[in-house]
Order: C-alpha cells, then structure tokens, then sequence
C-alpha cells in the first residue's frame, strides 16, 4: 500500500518508517515539510502524495507542558487532528490516530477496555480524547489505537531518563502508585502494520503485554542493566507534577484480542531487546 507516516522524526515515528517499508510505498512527513496546524498545508501535501493510509505519529506529548500551553496542545491535538482528518476525507486515506492511556482518570482500578467511559484528568489526555472526536466525526475509515508509557530509540523517555540520572545520582525518587504498561515503539509499529492491511476499523487498546509502577519498571530498568543505584519509592503526591495523572492506566487489549491479532509480548522481553541494542 501507500503509506504516509506524519511526524517521522518522532521515536514513534522512526519506527514507523522502518517497519513499513518493508511491505509498503512509505512517505513521510516532519514538522519541517509540514505542520499539520496549517489546514492548506496539510490539505494539499496528503493530497499531493495521495495514500491509502495515513498515520499520525505527530502530537504535542508533554504532558506537564499541556497545563502551561494548553493553547498549543489543543492547537497540535485536536485542531492538527482535524486538519489531517479533513486531508483524509479528500483523499479517501484511513487515518491511524495514536492516542494515550491518559484519556482514563484511574480510578477504575482494573484495566480498561476501548468502550469504557472516558475520563481525561489533564489537559495532555484532553486535547488527545478531543483529537479522537475529530476522528470519528470525520472520518469512516479510521484506526484510533490507545497506547502508553511508550519509549524507543529515538527520542526521550523513561528508560533512557532513568539510566541518565543513575550516572549522576545516588538516590534517584521513582513514583510507585502509578501503573500501567510500557510499550516498545517497535512493537507498536508492528502492530500498527498488522493492522492497516485489513479493514477492522474502530478503537483499539495496543500495548505490551503485562504492567508495573513506575518504580517496579525503574527497578528492573537497572538490574537488566547491572547499574547499582538507589531507588526511593514515592507517591504521586510527593513526587509532585504540574499534570495530574492516572494512578492506574492499564490497559486491556479486548478489541484487538477479538479481532484475532496476536498479543503483543511482555514488557520484560521488549525492554531486554531495547537495552541490549542500547549497548
């Protein structure tokens, strides 16, 4: 198929692209080539490549960021939503919409699965919920996938922070009352591929399998990697962070399990893969 990835240079989308074009026509798009804020742009560069498929890797995830520029969430997540879904509509492209574990407020206490209601606490879960109401009110072809705690190898995160701080600290506070599953990019991505190639539209949870607080994660980060480093637990609360944020996200893959796709594999063997290339 063709295939237009938005947001390539993203740790998401980096991965994207090397899964894909294994079987695919993939084109690709950064910030630089276009901004999916300008409606003209983004209508007329999606239609100038014409795909069959377009997934939006683009997003504004900062999520304590969110609550000082909730004026740019909203303009990259739900209005850039919109702009890439009108592109779309023209081109009669299915959209993949990536969206976050953070659209729950974690007070069900049991993993969630795609049709339970939805509750965003910040406004990084805001912007990306309304980004999925965009979707579904223009689109009919459209893969909405709710992922989380997502590291790879091209970009910040968790894996990469922890490793970082225990060079330079002794003691290193982890919150441990949040929990959820961590998600290999390159996993993501081939389920994504999975996915595109059959018409089984609609919401999807996708992450890997298995889940554990942040301090559990911090804690098998280092001993995977034979760092010594003291790891002090702490709750939400003490840890302190301008976004509120779900204490436990997790969340069921139902729709994809229904579906008949293969689960994605634990966690533990996806970080163990991560860390080894990392060496």
């Amino acid at each position: 198929m063709k295939v237009l990835i938005i947001g390539a240079e993203g740790m998401l989308g980096h991965d994207l692209e090397a899964v894909l074009k294994r079987e695919h026509e993939v084109s690709t798009t950064t910030i630089h080539t276009m901004d999916i804020t300008d409606l003209d742009k983004t209508v007329r560069t999606v239609g100038e490549i014409n795909p069959q498929v377009v997934v939006l890797a683009a997003a504004y995830t900062d999520v304590d960021g969110s609550e000082e520029r909730a004026d740019l969430a909203y303009q990259v997540n739900v209005l850039g939503t919109r702009n890439v879904a009108v592109a779309c509509q023209n081109t009669s492209s299915a959209l993949v919409y990536i969206s976050t574990d953070y659209v729950f407020d974690g007070a069900k206490g049991s993993s969630y699965q795609e049709y339970d209601p939805v509750n965003p606490l910040g406004t990084y879960g805001k912007t990306k919920y309304l980004g999925e109401v965009q979707v579904r009110d223009l689109l009919d072809r459209f893969y909405i996938l709710r992922t989380s705690w997502l590291y790879g190898l091209h970009g910040p995160n968790f894996v990469a922070t922890m490793l970082g701080l225990a060079e330079k600290m002794d003691q290193i506070k982890v919150v441990a009352d949040q929990i959820g599953s961590p998600t290999y990019t390159v996993d993501l991505a081939e389920a994504i591929n999975h996915l595109i190639k059959t018409p089984a539209y609609g919401v999807y949870h996708v992450t890997n399998s298995d889940h554990c607080s942040w301090y559990e994660y911090a804690q098998l980060i280092h001993q995977m990697k034979g760092v010594e480093v003291e790891l002090q637990p702490v709750t939400t609360e003490e840890f302190g962070s301008p976004a509120p944020r779900p204490k436990y996200s997790v969340l069921d893959n139902y729709h994809w399990r229904l579906q008949g796709f293969p689960p994605l594999r634990s966690y533990k063997e996806a970080l163990k893969d991560y860390l080894d290339l990392l060496k």
